[in-house]
């Protein structure tokens, strides 16, 4: 555990406690910095945002005082933070009512940069003069009757990971902060090098003299934690927040991406790259079906469970194929892989290898479900239709998908590279397809090894 101390604006004093790996604690545990607490004066306090732009991936201003902590150390839709290229930005706390401050304390946890955090504190009170509740970005402050408590930023300064988990906590010498109703957090991200510089804030607490405080009681179940096939990859299954998931996650889930993540692994090589050999799968309530984010994967436990039978598994492979993808650098590099691709693919892997009898993306899918607009870059099944189509038909030697998703892993996919593979310009190839799919008679596939094709099968 690392435990630091920075200089202070009169008799402010600035505890931060620092812990990555494997010293993180399910409950934020640090040496010098009170854990956070399941009530205090933010519980009830309205938290708005004056400037910036909140992520969407990311949980609401109301994450940031529920008493509530995040289950793993990369979990944006339990953290606060502002969305990718934001410069900066402001929260105001609304406290209700003027009260003593003993503490203003901060937790933070990322496995990256998103971890520190670097932000002033401000305190008002209505009756300061010139007091405005609802300043601009970069507006003078303190000539709106702001008074600046200290200045945070506890990024690493000795080449440490910047990774973990951060507790601030701001007092004074005297015991107490003053007497305000409104406090104002401006944020700065932690770096500048690409647009992910924002920090994921956990929690805020607003501390009174006197007062109890209750620590947040963490979720401890332990998370299944198993190894792939090969012995690779570890995979960690946390069904905490869905314990009735946990023998279908260890029967059912568990097995397959044991055996079909080194098979993901083997499809998408590139040159100086090794995919993720640790990533988790989160099963909690939420909203949609599930989302990667890096090496994380959330599932939305409440549709999980509607779909044991169904499509439960399949979903999660589709999201395991976004952890082997990384196309992160293709993006910072300005050269981005097209969406159809990063989403095609894991459907193109999930409907014509894991699962091909569900006949999820084949013709059988597709004619019934067919758009109005049929075109490559459907996306999902379609994509993965297509993505089909075109390894049956003009792959003989097995390589383009290796070959696309280098491409868009190292920045520098263009469209050009389809007539490279395959001697045709994806709009030949997109025409052809169409046209295919729209016969009577589906045209004959080649022999791929048993896999599924285009051709219709009965069912």
């Amino acid at each position: 555990m690392l435990c630091l101390a920075r200089s202070s604006f009169g008799s402010v004093q600035i505890a931060i406690g620092h812990q990555g790996g494997d010293a993180e604690t399910p409950s934020f545990t640090f040496t010098n910095v009170p854990p956070p607490a399941r009530s205090d004066a933010a519980t009830t306090a309205t938290f708005t945002l004056l400037a910036g732009t909140a992520d969407p991936n990311g949980g609401r201003l109301d994450t940031l005082h529920d008493g509530k902590l995040p289950g793993e150390a990369d979990s944006p839709a339990e953290n606060f933070f502002l969305a990718d290229g934001t410069p900066g930005g402001m929260i105001a706390v609304d406290l209700g009512r003027p009260i003593e401050i003993k503490q203003v304390n901060t937790y933070s946890c990322h496995p990256s940069t998103r971890g520190p955090q670097v932000y002033t504190l401000y305190a008002a009170d209505e009756g300061a003069a010139g007091f405005n509740a609802r300043p601009e970005k970069n507006a003078e402050l303190e000539k709106s009757g702001w008074k600046r408590i200290a200045s945070v930023d506890t990024r690493p300064t000795n080449g440490d990971p910047a990774g973990g988990q951060y507790g601030v906590s701001i007092s004074d010498s005297t015991g107490s902060l003053g007497k305000y109703r409104h406090l104002l957090f401006d944020l700065t991200p932690t770096e500048t090098d690409d647009t992910f510089g924002h920090t994921f804030y956990s929690e805020i607490d607003v501390v009174e003299p006197n007062a109890p405080v209750e620590p947040v009681t963490a979720v401890t179940a332990a998370p299944l934690v198993i190894h792939t096939a090969d012995g690779y990859a570890e995979i960690t299954i946390n069904t905490a927040k869905a314990p009735e998931l946990k023998d279908w996650a260890e029967q059912k889930l568990a097995p397959a991406l044991s055996e079909w993540y080194p098979k993901m692994v083997a499809m998408m090589p590139s040159d100086g790259f090794s995919c993720p050999k640790k990533f988790s799968v989160t099963l909690q309530p939420g909203s949609g079906v599930a989302y990667t984010a890096g090496t994380r994967i959330v599932v939305n436990s409440t549709w999980l469970g509607s779909q044991l039978k169904g499509e439960a598994v399949g979903s999660i492979i589709h999201e395991a194929v976004h952890v082997a993808q990384q196309y992160g650098g293709g993006r910072r590099n300005g050269h981005p892989a097209p969406g159809w691709f990063t989403e095609g693919l894991p459907d193109y892997i999930r409907f014509f290898k894991f699962e091909p009898q569900t006949h999820g993306a084949d013709l059988i899918w597709l004619r019934r479900h067919m758009p109005r607009n049929l075109n490559y870059d459907g996306l999902y099944r379609i994509s993965a239709n297509f993505l089909n189509y075109v390894v049956e038909h003009y792959d003989a030697d097995q390589t383009l998908i290796k070959k696309v998703n280098a491409a868009c892993r190292q920045g520098r996919y263009t469209d050009e590279i389809w007539k490279e593979i395959t001697g045709k310009p994806l709009a030949e190839l997109n025409d052809e397809w169409k046209a295919a799919v729209r016969e009577p008679t589906a045209p004959k596939a080649a022999a791929n090894g048993g896999a599924a094709t285009n051709q219709p099968k009965s069912e």
